[in-house]
C-alpha cells in the first residue's frame, strides 16, 4: 500500500515518501545541466515521446515559479509519481517515468506499462525508470542522459533543491502554484497544469469535462446511491486507513452521488488519510464501505474483528477492490489520472451496484 494518494501492497512506499520527505541530494552528472536536448552524449533505448501540439512558446505558473517552453517538447520525462500516465493522455509518450508500483526483477515489460488503462497508449515503448517509489529522489543523471526538452514534476514531492538540479537539465514544470504541501490538489488541477506544459490546455479541459460528465452520468443511473453514506479504506500496519472526502476516492464517491462520512476529515488534521483507533472504527459503520487492497491485506483485515462486526460487513455492503493484482481497479481509483479515471469509474460503478 502505498501514500499519497495511492494504495499498493505492504508497504506503502509513498507514505513513507510522504511522511518523510527527503532532500533529494543526488549531484549531476558533470557535464550536465544546459538541458541542451541536441546533445549527443547521452544514449537510450527508449523510444523519443511523440511531439505535442499546440501553441508555443507557453509559459506555466507552478509552485517554485514560472517555466516557459519555448516549443513543443518531443521528449518528456515525468519525475511526477503518476504524471506519466496524463502525458500518456494527451498523445505523449515520456522517455522517463517513475515506477510508481515496485517491478519485479527480471520481469518485462515493466507492470506499470501494463495496466489496463495505459497499455495500449504505450504499445511497445519502453521508458527509462529514473526513480522507484520510496527512493529518497530521482536519478539526476539518468534524466540528463535522456536529454529531455521537458521535465514535468506536477504529482511530485521535490523540494526546490530537486527542482533546481532539474531545471539545469531542461525546463521544469512543478506542482500548482497554490498546493503548499505535495499531493494537495484536486485530480482536475493537476491534469490542466500537465496540460499546459504541454500546449494542450484547451484539449485537458475537455478531457476534464468528459470524466465529469462521465461521473454525472453515474449518479443520474444510480439515484439510490445518493440514500447511502459511503466511506472508502485501507488496512495498513494493521490499522483500518480511511481516506476523506476530499481524498480523490472520497470525491469519487460523492461524484457518484454517495454521501460521505465526513466525520473522518475532522480527525485527520487536514491528511488525505487517518490511521483509526480501535475505539474510533465506528466511524467507518456506514452504509457502504470501499476497501482497496490486495488480497493478503484484504484477508487480515477480514480477520480485524472490530470490522468483521460491522453492519456494513455483516450486510454484505463492502465492495472489496483489488489494488495492483487482477484489475487493479484500486489503482486506478487512486490514481486519479486523465488515463485511469474513465476506467476507475466504469469499474467502481459496477462494484458498488452489485
Amino acid at each position: 500500500m502505498l501514500l499519497h494518494r495511492t494504495t499498493l501492497k505492504t508497504p506503502w512506499r509513498r507514505l513513507a515518501a510522504t511522511l518523510a520527505t527527503a532532500t533529494l541530494g543526488v549531484g549531476l552528472l558533470a557535464g550536465c545541466g544546459s538541458g541542451d536536448s541536441d546533445s549527443d552524449n547521452a544514449s537510450t533505448e527508449t523510444s523519443p515521446s511523440a511531439a505535442a501540439s499546440g501553441a508555443f512558446p507557453v509559459t506555466v505558473d507552478h509552485f517554485f515559479g514560472s517555466t516557459t517552453i519555448k516549443k513543443a517538447p518531443e521528449r518528456v520525462v515525468t519525475v511526477g509519481y503518476t504524471d506519466d500516465q496524463t502525458v500518456l493522455a494527451l498523445g505523449t509518450k515520456p522517455v522517463g517515468m517513475v515506477d510508481q508500483y515496485p517491478n519485479p526483477a527480471g520481469k518485462s515489460p515493466d507492470i506499470n506499462t501494463q495496466w489496463p488503462w495505459v497499455k495500449d497508449k504505450w504499445g511497445a515503448t519502453k521508458p527509462e525508470v529514473i526513480m522507484n517509489n520510496g527512493d529518497s529522489g530521482p536519478n539526476y543523471e539518468k534524466i540528463a542522459a535522456l536529454r529531455p526538452d521537458l521535465i514535468i514534476a506536477v504529482y511530485s514531492e521535490i523540494d526546490k533543491a530537486g527542482y533546481d538540479k532539474l531545471s539545469q537539465i531542461a525546463p521544469t514544470v512543478g506542482r500548482t502554484k497554490t498546493e503548499k504541501e505535495p499531493f494537495s490538489a484536486p485530480w482536475q488541477d493537476n491534469a490542466l497544469q500537465i496540460s499546459k506544459a504541454l500546449g494542450k490546455e484547451k484539449e485537458g479541459a475537455r478531457m476534464i469535462q468528459g470524466v465529469q460528465d462521465q461521473l454525472a452520468a453515474a449518479k443520474k443511473a444510480h439515484p439510490e446511491f445518493a440514500n447511502q453514506t459511503a466511506v472508502a479504506l485501507s488496512w495498513y500496519k494493521d490499522a483500518i486507513n480511511p481516506f476523506t472526502s476530499t481524498d480523490v476516492r472520497g470525491q469519487l464517491l460523492t461524484g457518484m452521488g454517495f454521501k460521505y462520512q465526513t466525520e473522518i476529515d475532522k480527525i485527520a488534521g487536514g491528511s488525505f488519510s487517518t490511521a483509526l483507533s480501535p475505539e474510533r472504527v465506528d466511524l467507518v459503520n456506514v452504509d457502504r464501505v470501499i476497501v482497496i487492497n490486495d488480497k493478503a491485506d484484504t484477508d487480515a483485515l477480514k480477520k480485524f474483528q472490530l470490522f468483521s462486526n460491522l453492519d456494513a460487513v455483516k450486510k454484505n455492503k463492502v465492495t472489496y477492490l483489488l489494488d495492483s493484482e487482477g484489475p487493479a481497479i484500486g489503482a486506478a481509483t487512486s490514481q486519479a489520472t486523465l488515463a485511469s479515471m474513465p476506467y476507475a469509474i466504469d469499474e467502481l460503478v459496477k462494484a458498488v451496484s452489485q
